[in-house]
């Protein structure tokens, strides 16, 4: 059997980006070591959830045995330390996928990240947050080996995994009497701490004290009024349970600590950090009864902004484990919220199918989704300090609610923070109702221009006549600003208008005498204008005179009822066809070019600066040009 288990042995290679991350947990440790053991704990906890779940369908691979546990062994002579399972296990394809492999999205923008940090604190908290689970296990250990059986298979199905976690791993076929997993590390010199029973139940009750198994370890016990042969108390090794094997929202709240919660986010979300905030609660009587326990994390992960970003709640059933990313539960906006829903009133068989279609889900839904926007607007209201925490790391996504939740639009909109020409920083503080409560004594609109950065809005020329009459603008310039602002129109009674669009309103009126005056310069230009329009008319839907500019030559505008310039280019980056579209030309009669050109008869140099002006206001928006080198050239012969 050895021998034939030789021949089949297979010698592989880490994936390169699996190599990376070794290489960097050689070098860097979790700031807390002992998290290892937390992360196996917790695989191993989905992998009796899986079985269980699996089972429902066919019990027959429970084989007789039921009873779910984890054990936890360790081995002082041997120089060891097991966490074993009796859950789902897994075949030769599923090792090679899940433990030569880092599948996870974000594996790069992790490994930059880890890669620029240079203390361990700072390491240990990115190790922790990516999730990495199993890897953890090569922190404290020499070699790792791996047993495990996927229930269903027959015993000589078994799998045999070995690495040093260095450069390759070795796998190979093995005979297991009983399914599961079992992880066996060869602990490092400087981490035989984990040998020691009392170290080992103080990390199991610290971090995994809520799994819903019972988490055992073999321990040495006196037996009480027995002796051996030297007439010395007799001892032996007995299981002992080390955790209370609760399921945590199940308890009243009342009688659950702050640190129990946060193990429980640790466990149901593996990241490192501590939550931001909670809500649990608990529906019972009338048509629907459920109980969710629902977090806000601290700080994004590197992939939510990935379209495989793994997102929803854990699913129970009557405390049964049904789905792990159970997205039916809470809208794409809410994605970064962790946390379970057990729910009494669903089949045991539910499918993904059936959640997509059912109206208790829907209920459970609706409730969800307004337990994290009250809280979010119970931390807006009382802690500010940590709802800008949230904002600066979600805000973005929570702007994509408005589009996709319009029962709750005015709920969302009153959560969204801003910055404006008002602010100091491009950090984004500033709310709706704050913006309206500081507006102008006759405004009845709330302005904004969007950029494609902070720096760009903050410089736009569509600005100048606002500053001028002391108008706050609101300076968007995330990528998901467009999609906001399309579905979010009106907030309290008041319209959010675009200062890059159309005509200026009532509340921008110019007084009297200058209205007079644009009246006179503008007829004054009236053939220059049209000169202007004629050179660009392949380029430009209309020139006209603006009202909005007091200091740049020239901006573009969109009509209402057009793509802004901005969104069009978003889409063509994105590899979207768009329609062709011509931007209208707005002219301040006052400026230096626009002299130059009333005085100018050469054709040639006016059809020139004509362009420059188009150039230049297609340039301070953010834009890009088709021809740049022909735009250098003309600004050249201008100077010269």
């Amino acid at each position: 059997m050895v021998n034939d288990q030789a021949v089949k042995t297979q010698k592989k290679k880490f994936e390169t980006e699996t190599k990376q991350v070794l290489e960097l947990f050689a070098k860097w440790l979790y700031q807390n070591r002992e998290i290892f053991l937390r992360e196996l704990v917790s695989n191993a906890s989905d992998a009796n959830d899986k079985l269980k779940m699996l089972a429902l369908k066919d019990e027959s691979l429970f084989a007789g045995d039921a009873d779910l546990k984890i054990w936890v062994q360790y081995n002082k002579e041997a120089n060891t330390l097991s966490v074993r399972d009796n859950g789902i296990g897994m075949s030769l394809e599923d090792v090679i996928e899940n433990l030569g492999t880092i599948a996870k999205s974000g594996t790069k923008q992790f490994i930059e990240k880890l890669s620029q940090e240079q203390s361990s604190d700072a390491n240990g908290q990115l190790i922790g947050q990516f999730g990495v689970g199993f890897y953890s296990s090569l922190c404290v250990s020499e070699k790792v080996e791996v047993r495990t059986l996927k229930a269903g298979l027959p015993k000589d199905q078994g799998v045999f995994w070995s690495s040093n976690g260095v450069d390759d791993y070795e796998v190979a076929p093995m005979e297991l009497q009983s399914r599961g997993t079992e992880i066996v590390m060869y602990l490092k010199e400087d981490a035989k701490e984990f040998l020691d029973e009392f170290r080992l139940r103080k990390i199991i009750t610290t971090y995994s004290d809520h799994i819903a198994y019972p988490i055992v370890m073999f321990v040495e016990k006196t037996l009480e009024g027995e002796t051996d042969k030297d007439q010395k108390p007799r001892k032996e090794i007995q299981e002992e349970v080390v955790n209370q094997a609760n399921a945590i929202w199940t308890v009243p709240k009342k009688e659950i600590k702050d640190e129990e919660y946060q193990a429980f986010y640790k466990h149901v979300s593996h990241d490192f950090n501590l939550p931001l905030a909670w809500t649990h609660n608990k529906v019972e009587g009338g048509k629907l009864e459920y109980t969710s326990l629902l977090y806000i994390p601290t700080e994004a992960p590197f992939d939510l902004w990935n379209r495989e970003y793994k997102h929803g709640l854990k699913l129970y059933v009557q405390r049964v484990f049904i789905l792990d990313d159970a997205k039916n539960l809470l809208p794409t906006y809410l994605r970064f919220v962790k946390g379970v829903v057990d729910s009494n009133d669903l089949p045991l068989n539910v499918s993904r199918e059936v959640l997509q279609n059912s109206q208790t889900v829907d209920m459970i839904r609706s409730g969800c989704v307004k337990r994290v926007l009250d809280l979010l607007g119970y931390l807006a209201e009382h802690e500010a300090d940590k709802y800008q925490k949230f904002w600066d790391a979600f805000g973005a996504v929570l702007k994509e609610g408005p589009a996709e939740d319009f029962a709750n639009k005015d709920k969302i909109a009153g959560l969204l923070r801003f910055t404006s020409t008002k602010c100091d920083s491009e950090k984004q503080t500033l709310s709706l109702d704050q913006y309206i409560e500081r507006m102008a004594k006759d405004q009845d609109k709330i302005y904004y221009v969007i950029a494609d950065g902070y720096d760009s809005a903050k410089n736009s020329p569509h600005l100048e006549l606002f500053s001028e009459k002391g108008i706050e603008v609101l300076l968007l310039s995330d990528r998901v600003d467009e999609w906001l602002v399309s579905r979010l129109t009106e907030y309290q009674g008041k319209s959010l208008v675009s200062v890059a669009r159309g005509e200026l309103d009532s509340n921008m009126k110019l007084d009297e005498k200058s209205e007079e005056d644009l009246k006179k310069t503008e007829a004054d230009f009236e053939d220059i204008l049209k000169r202007i329009k004629e050179s660009l008319s392949d380029r430009v839907k209309d020139v006209r005179v603006s009202k909005r500019l007091t200091s740049s030559a020239s901006c573009i505008v969109a009509d209402d009822d057009e793509m802004s310039a901005n969104l069009r280019r978003m889409l063509i980056d994105s590899g979207q066809s768009v329609p062709e579209m011509k931007p209208i030309l707005e002219l301040n009669l006052k400026h230096a070019l626009l002299q130059r050109l009333k005085s100018e008869m050469q054709d040639d140099k006016f059809a020139d600066i004509s362009h420059i002006l188009l150039d230049q206001a297609i340039l301070s928006e953010g834009g890009s040009l088709d021809n740049p080198s022909a735009f250098v050239k003309r600004m050249n012969d201008l100077v010269s």
